[in-house]
């Protein structure tokens, strides 16, 4: 399953540690994050649970950039 959210970060650099960020979350196939547009879009495993994997996206987003939103 695939889908997409709108985020909020400050610079490219950081978006690219959101991206690394949410890609080492469990449940996380594949998370692409594009700066120009903010919207991460993201690729959840088989049987993941979108809304639990996200929250965990977001705690381990603000580990590496505080500031930054992800809009669920």
């Amino acid at each position: 399953m695939k889908k997409t959210y709108k985020i909020d970060v400050d610079c490219a650099n950081c978006a690219n540690k959101m991206e690394e960020a949410a890609n080492k979350t469990a449940g996380v196939k594949n998370a692409v994050v594009n700066f120009m547009t903010l919207k991460m879009n993201v690729e959840f495993e088989e049987g993941a649970a979108p809304k639990e994997v996200m929250q965990e996206v977001l705690k381990n987003c603000k580990k590496v950039e505080d500031d930054c939103e992800i809009f669920l």
